[in-house]
């Protein structure tokens, strides 16, 4: 099982598939993704599809659950997936306002950054944050992301273009924030 804290992973189901859409359709969430417009359950069944082929081969998409009670709260994943040079790149979303800030996210990248570098054996997993997500740029701080760049105006978003961060961890990175063994389930 791939889990840390009040949350787990499990494959996304094509159960999930309206839950998804009521989340991506919510401004509230998909404003910090790189959507555009609503979506529609045929459009996330295309996309539902395509991404269980790849699943595995160029990317892993997880539905994170709550521990408690196996409620869906988000999604979250590797794309990417770089498997010859060890990178893939990270995404992640918590679905309902009232699931964000009770440390869900934290958990979440946790045991997803537990399975990239203990069990994918990655060297580095990077992610994009816009300029207007200062919540999830100081979340991958304290988890331990270090800042590698901007691409400057890469994004219009909210009426004007942004800029994108990008950030990055190195295993050996999250290798010195492991207390006691190193890779072990369930560690921070």
């Amino acid at each position: 099982m791939i889990a840390h804290g009040t949350v787990y992973l499990r494959p996304a189901d094509r159960t999930d598939i309206p839950l998804f859409v009521s989340w991506m359709n919510d401004w509230g969430t998909s404003r910090t993704l790189s959507m555009v417009a609503p979506i529609s359950e045929p459009m996330e069944e295309a996309w539902f599809d395509q991404v269980n082929a790849g699943q595995g081969k160029d990317g892993y998409h997880f539905t994170a659950c709550l521990v408690a009670d196996d409620r869906p709260i988000g999604t979250v994943g590797l794309f990417d997936l770089d498997l010859r040079n060890g990178n893939a790149g990270l995404g992640i979303s918590i679905g309902r306002a009232e699931d964000r800030g009770k440390g869900y996210g934290t958990d979440m990248l946790k045991a997803l950054l537990w399975f990239g570098f203990a069990q994918l054996r990655l060297e580095r997993i990077w992610l994009d944050v816009y300029d207007t997500n200062d919540g999830a740029r100081r979340l991958y701080e304290r988890i331990g992301f270090v800042h590698e760049g901007v691409s400057r105006h890469a994004v219009f978003r909210e009426g004007a273009f942004r800029d994108v961060r990008v950030m990055s961890m190195l295993v050996e990175e999250w290798r010195a924030l492991q207390p006691g063994q190193a890779g072990a389930p369930g560690s921070p």
